[in-house]
């Protein structure tokens, strides 16, 4: 009996492998946009370790073909994943688009590259579409892409950030301060 996802996942499990999957304009949108994501690794022990990654949107590079890239930004000093990459180079990202109810798993290779190694690809990773990211790099973590798989968006609870709420409501915000203006106007106009 199939039960769950199976049916509508698992049925291609008996055909052998065709190889990695390519990155289509879709996922490298969804990748490119992206401000945060989760990464996994495997502990040498074979136990997964997640940690949360984050910077300005576009701070998860497409680096060509099926290859991703983001900088390691200096800060809590925990040097699990790159040590778990080190060992076992299998990883997995997880990424949410909470407003358009979109998520993304991608599986893959990893490497980890100091920054001293290949400062070309350091100062790449570095730059976003508003510009320079400020946070030292140490190194950067680049991922050859074998799958990818898009989840159901159904329980998915749309979220936004405070940006996206602002600007989301400014143009309300704006009619009001009309609206008041306009009450003011005619509450003078009647005054007289």
């Amino acid at each position: 009996m199939s039960v769950g996802s199976f049916p509508a996942y698992g049925g291609g499990l008996e055909s052998p492998d065709e190889g990695p999957q390519e990155l289509t304009g879709r996922e490298i949108g969804m990748i490119t946009r992206s401000f945060q994501c989760h990464l996994a690794t495997v502990t040498p022990s074979g136990w997964p370790y997640v940690q949360y990654r984050s910077g300005p949107p576009g701070f998860l590079h497409h680096l060509g073909g099926s290859r991703i890239g983001f900088p390691d930004f200096r800060g809590n000093r925990q040097f699990v994943s790159a040590g778990n990459i080190d060992d076992d180079a299998r990883v997995s990202l997880f990424l949410a688009d909470y407003p358009r109810k979109q998520r993304l798993k991608l599986f893959g290779r990893a490497s980890v590259i100091e920054a001293h190694d290949d400062e070309a690809l350091m100062s790449r990773l570095r730059w976003v579409a508003d510009g320079e990211i400020a946070s030292p790099s140490e190194r950067a973590v680049v991922i050859e892409v074998e799958a990818f798989d898009w989840n159901c968006s159904r329980s998915l609870v749309p979220q936004y950030t405070a940006e996206q709420v602002c600007e989301r409501v400014q143009p309300y915000i704006d009619q009001i301060g009309d609206l008041q203006r306009e009450i003011e106007k005619l509450k003078g106009q009647l005054l007289q």
